[in-house]
């Protein structure tokens, strides 16, 4: 006769074993209905943008539809909090955003840990930012700027769409690693910013492709580098800021994926694998160029490290511009 301790170990691993043919089956009968995409920002935006491009082509590579939910607020947080008390069933995904990693940093206390609450699934593009300056400047490269920018101190000024934003962070790490000091004038938004430096109110700032492009084709801006370490298929002629005068500059926005922790990790494997393969696709690499998005996938070990590097950067970047959190 078996003890009540022994019965209760069987009856345990009875029950393990359930639920690991349990896991398994879900895996591999995932996905069984629509996988729906969630995004912290308004329609139209860089984020909803990219979620829906991937979406279209994930749900002919899932075989369900993968449909896309904005729940646009305070910075993106409403939807991030959202997926991560979301069952994590592998049907609730984040389009986690580099806007993302700055509320930790900014705020001193979230319902959510970036870290301990997901599971990163992978990152999907890059945002490499355009350093450009405005044609009065008398600097044709990122070593002129530079010794402008330190023979002259105060006389040059930066834009951005607001403290923390991507145009913000850019230039603080350009002013950390040249060892200079640009000052900061925050927009409303980056369009704004950008409309200021063609204007001539503004001497310089990182912003995106798209918002710089039709300025630069119409000779009203000045390009000098891009902010990623390789240099971008958007404009391949563009030098990096690092090969340019900052070696080891690089900074970026980035759109991935992550879901609620706890999701099968076959069901996360079996996404990773969408989202690289529909990614990687010579139609989706053409329209993401068109965007003034570098596609960029990796493995979901990969996009964690990322991601835990993203933080600790921000977090210094942050506390280094006097920003206040709240």
């Amino acid at each position: 006769m078996k003890s009540g301790f022994q019965m209760c170990s069987l009856a345990g691993i009875a029950l393990v074993g359930i639920g690991v043919i349990a896991g398994g089956a879900s895996a591999q009968s995932y996905p069984s209905k629509p996988v729906r995409i969630m995004v912290g920002f308004s329609a139209g935006g860089g984020t909803d943008v990219t979620a829906r491009m991937l979406a279209q082509k994930l749900s002919e590579y899932l075989g369900q539809s993968v449909v896309v939910e904005n729940r646009a607020g305070s910075g993106g947080m409403i939807a991030t909090e959202a997926v991560a008390k979301a069952a994590p069933d592998g049907y609730t995904l984040l389009m986690v955003a580099a806007a993302d990693v700055v509320q930790p940093a900014m705020r001193a206390k979230l319902s959510y840990d970036l870290e301990r609450d997901f599971a990163p699934v992978s990152n999907v593009v890059v945002v490499p930012f355009a350093l450009v300056t405005h044609p009065s400047v008398p600097a044709r490269n990122v070593k002129e700027l530079i010794a402008l920018a330190r023979t002259s101190p105060g006389r040059l000024n930066y834009a951005s769409s607001g403290i923390g934003s991507s145009a913000h962070l850019s230039n603080e790490l350009f002013n950390s690693m040249a060892k200079v000091k640009i000052t900061h004038v925050p927009y409303k938004g980056v369009a704004e910013g950008v409309t200021a430096l063609a204007a001539g109110q503004i001497e310089m700032i990182f912003g995106s492709f798209p918002a710089t492009m039709p300025l630069y084709e119409a000779r009203r801006i000045r390009m000098l580098a891009v902010s990623t370490l390789k240099r971008t298929s958007v404009m391949p002629e563009l030098p990096t800021v690092a090969e340019a005068g900052v070696p080891g500059y690089e900074r970026y926005g980035w759109y991935g994926v992550i879901a609620p922790a706890g999701v099968n990790k076959d069901v996360i494997a079996r996404l990773n694998a969408g989202i690289v393969k529909v990614t990687g696709t010579p139609e989706m690499r053409e329209t993401f160029t068109r965007q003034g998005l570098d596609p960029q996938t990796n493995t979901p070990e990969q996009f964690a490290a990322f991601i835990h590097s993203e933080l600790v950067q921000t977090a210094k970047l942050i506390k280094a511009s006097g920003a206040q959190a709240n």
